[in-house]
Order: C-alpha cells, then sequence, then structure tokens
C-alpha cells in the first residue's frame, strides 16, 4: 500500500480538525446567539467540511468569524439534496459554499443582475471567473436572471430555498422589491423558505426609502415581505454588531470590506468590523 506524503497527511489532519472546529462553534453560537429562532440547529458536517476546504477563496474564509456561514445557512434549513435559488450573488462569498454543499444531490439556480444593470458589470464577470476556477467542485450551476424588467428566477413552484444576502436594500432603492419579493413567492414550493440578510438600519429613525446608506430597518424587511404574502418564521442575531453605530460618512460602506474612507481611520472602522446585519426567515404558506 502506498503511503501519502507526510505534507499530505498533515493538510488532511487540518482540514479535518478545521470542519470539526466549524461544526463545534456553529452550534455553540446558534445556542448563544439565536435570536427570535425557536432553537439551536445543527450544523450538518458536511457543510463545515465543505466551509473548511482549502479550495475556498482565501479572502473570503478570512470574512467567515463576521459572517458565520455555518450557523447562517443551517439556520435558513439548507440541506443538499434541495433546490436551492440565490439571488445576485456578488462576488461568490455564498456560492463558493452552497454550489459545492448541493453539487452531487441538489438543485441551483443562482439569479444574476440583468446586463445593463449597475451591479451587473463587472461584478458578474468576477463572479463567473471565480465559479469557472472551482468548476470541478461546483456542479451544475443554473444561471437565470434578475432585474427591474426580469424576475423568472426559477420555474414557478420549484424551489425549497430562495436565499439573499445583503442585496434588499439595492432592489428598496431601485424602487422595485416588491416585485423581487413576488418573484420569490412564486419560485418557491408552499412550504419552502426565504432567507435574507441584510444590514440593519436603526429603529430610532425612519426609513430611507432610497436606502441610500445601505441599511434597512428590520421591521420594515419584516412588512416588505409579509406584504409579498410570507409568514415571518423568526430571526437570528448571529450576524448582529452593537458596535455599528449606524451614522458613518458613507453609510455601511464606510465598514468593512469596503473601507470607502481608505486609509483615514482606517484601523478604528477594522475594529468595529462589518455592519449589524439581520437575519430573517420566512415561509410561503401551504395551501
Amino acid at each position: 500500500m502506498t503511503t501519502a506524503p507526510k505534507s499530505v497527511i498533515i493538510g488532511r489532519m487540518r482540514t479535518l480538525l478545521t470542519a470539526s472546529w466549524i461544526l463545534a462553534t456553529a452550534v455553540l453560537g446558534l445556542t448563544a446567539r439565536a435570536g427570535t429562532a425557536a432553537a439551536p440547529t445543527s450544523v450538518d458536517p458536511a457543510m463545515a467540511a465543505v466551509i473548511a476546504s482549502p479550495a475556498r477563496t482565501p479572502a473570503y474564509v478570512a470574512r467567515d468569524p463576521a459572517r458565520h456561514p455555518a450557523e447562517e445557512l443551517s439556520f435558513f434549513g439548507l440541506r443538499p439534496t434541495m433546490t436551492v435559488v440565490e439571488l445576485w450573488p456578488g462576488g461568490g462569498y455564498w456560492t463558493e459554499i452552497i454550489g459545492p454543499y448541493l453539487a452531487a444531490h441538489g438543485i441551483y439556480y443562482v439569479a444574476l443582475p440583468t446586463p445593463g444593470d449597475k451591479d451587473e458589470d463587472p461584478g458578474v464577470a468576477r463572479w463567473r471567473a471565480r465559479v469557472a476556477a472551482q468548476a470541478n467542485r461546483m456542479g451544475t450551476i443554473h444561471e437565470t436572471e434578475l432585474g427591474i424588467a426580469s424576475n423568472a428566477i426559477a420555474p414557478p413552484g420549484s424551489a425549497d430555498l430562495v436565499l439573499t444576502f445583503r442585496n434588499l436594500h439595492n432592489w428598496v432603492g431601485a424602487g422595485y422589491a416588491d416585485a423581487v419579493l413576488a418573484a420569490c413567492f412564486k419560485a418557491l414550493k408552499p412550504g419552502g423558505i426565504l432567507g435574507i440578510e441584510d444590514h440593519r438600519g436603526r429603529s430610532d429613525q425612519p426609513q430611507d426609502p432610497k436606502a441610500e446608506s445601505g441599511y434597512l430597518r428590520e421591521d420594515y424587511a419584516i412588512a416588505l415581505a409579509k406584504k409579498a404574502g410570507f409568514e415571518f418564521v423568526g430571526g437570528s442575531q448571529v450576524d448582529a454588531n452593537p458596535r455599528d453605530t449606524k451614522d458613518w460618512v458613507d453609510g455601511v460602506w464606510t465598514l468593512p470590506p469596503t473601507l470607502s474612507q481608505g486609509q483615514k481611520d482606517r484601523d478604528r472602522y477594522l475594529a468595529i468590523g462589518e455592519a449589524d446585519n439581520f437575519v430573517l426567515k420566512f415561509r410561503k404558506p401551504a395551501p
């Protein structure tokens, strides 16, 4: 029998240890930080292993302590056999996790910004390049479009789970959040889940209808989803950040990872960390 080189064995051990750490800390985190969620949710070891993969982009791995991927995806109920839709994937932080996790047994739709949308270029090109570079682990990704004139994100009634991360404020500002949420409702099966993460605005100030700061009041987001026909299941505080005072010169983009002020007060903003975010779970009612 051929024995693997020592460096390979050590690498495998590190991957297993990292996956075990993610699994343990995620379960503890869900217990400690779950907000209105009914109960802690265990993390699938297969998901923990994907998150621990050395194939992920190092800059994204560095953001895991702020984004809590295992905890958040477990809270939303992601499972490897689901049909999942991700809306506006940005650079692919979540795609690098969801794609490999669903590759063997699930179906994965990614709704990209429509051509000509301000978020379409060069964001979509960067996303496609990143996906292509990891094609051997991504599985099949079905590309659809989402924008002001296109919202066929997946076949009607096909999805178990629709996910959007830090995008709702864009659609509010552009004036078509209602249409996006209607598209989510249409794509989901009865009983299917909509998961929304976004930057939590201050509750003591009225919501800016243009959301120019990038922040949304949590109650405003819940009301939008309910208006579209969804039932509110609950929320998690996994991405809460009490250090975020939400009064920054360039709105949420003042903070990491954007750091719009460049070197000015950089250490201060890095110490604050990424924005305070709500994590909300909704259900399409069954007939």
